[in-house]
């Protein structure tokens, strides 16, 4: 199976695993591979090959509060209204409702 590396991932599982299991210097691999040293530490450091996860655990909303997204994904399910109509109806009740907080 394939493994699938990041569009600026620039080092491989298998150079990965060679980086940690070289006894020479991070600053001498740093430039034999053509890579930054922060770089060649980090993966050194790291116990394992694979790319970090860059999500955050629990997306959220950046205007809504919880209770708020509740409340538009409930009336949005319930009327199946298209979401500038939804807009419309909830612009009263929820103050920093906007466009874009919707489609998020």
């Amino acid at each position: 199976m394939a493994s699938v590396l990041h569009g600026s991932a620039r080092t491989t599982p298998c150079r990965r695993a060679e980086f940690q299991a070289s006894k020479e210097s991070t600053r001498a691999l740093a430039a034999r591979y053509g890579l930054n040293p922060k770089t060649m530490a980090k993966w050194r450091r790291r116990t394992t090959t694979a790319d970090a996860p860059m999500d955050p655990e629990a997306p959220k909303s950046t205007v809504l509060t919880p209770a708020a997204e509740a409340i538009v994904v409930t009336f949005r399910r319930n009327t199946l209204l298209p979401l500038d109509d939804v807009l419309g109806c909830l612009r009263d009740t929820i103050p920093n409702l906007s466009r874009s907080a919707l489609h998020r």
